[in-house]
């Protein structure tokens, strides 16, 4: 965590309810240690959502559907959300709780590598939500920025990877030494790119909001 235990644990005590149902989903996810968005990103993404009122939403990496029902519940009617994840062990699961939440219809799960769905995919997104393996982002970028529509929001999670990417690089663990080095070359991208206006903020581990202009 970047913010104090203290400060956050403030703000979120303020946070607006979800549906029990989602609230029965996220401590199933505490309990059996499937990591899903922090409390304050939950409350970072229904902002943006009713700011922004997408039609057509992208998310790489769906885990086990937490964060695509967030959205859904949070989203005009019309709005529908295509999410990718390869983990196949959460791929059942996340569409056991898309039918569980009646949420099949407004909810399309393509199984595989980003790397290689986000080639092949050829509509355009009002909001692209970026919450897969953080090695990756940097990887997937260029055929995010096909995907995002002009005005778009671009949301990514977790790139302050605990701390690390505020350290240099030799007092990161050598292990970790190659996704410190794509995180940094991806928040560079977001925030020197000509097409994107970025802002980089210290909630959870770590968020931009970029809009395509």
């Amino acid at each position: 965590m970047i913010e104090s235990e203290r400060i956050t644990s403030f703000i979120n005590s303020f946070a607006s309810p979800n549906s029990e149902e989602l609230d029965k989903l996220e401590q199933y996810s505490i309990e059996t240690n499937v990591p899903i968005i922090r409390k304050e990103m939950q409350q970072l993404i229904k902002y943006l959502l009713k700011q922004t009122q997408p039609k057509n939403i992208l998310e790489v990496g769906t885990a086990i559907g937490f964060s695509s029902l967030l959205m859904l519940e949070n989203l005009p009617g019309e709005s529908h959300i295509t999410t990718i994840e390869k983990y196949e062990k959460r791929i059942p699961v996340a569409r056991e709780n898309f039918e569980k939440f009646n949420a099949s219809n407004r909810i399309t799960l393509i199984e595989g590598d980003a790397t290689e769905v986000l080639k092949e995919l050829t509509d355009t997104y009002d909001f692209i939500f970026m919450d897969a393996a953080k090695g990756q982002y940097i990887n997937f970028f260029p055929d995010i920025m096909k995907r995002l529509r002009s005005g778009g929001t671009l949301l990514s999670d977790n790139v302050m990877q605990d701390g690390d990417i505020l350290e240099s690089k030799f007092a990161v663990e050598r292990r970790n030494r190659t996704i410190y080095k794509r995180m940094r070359d991806y928040l560079y991208e977001l925030t020197h790119n000509e097409e994107l206006t970025t802002v980089i903020l210290p909630i959870g581990d770590g968020v931009t909001i970029s809009v395509k202009r």
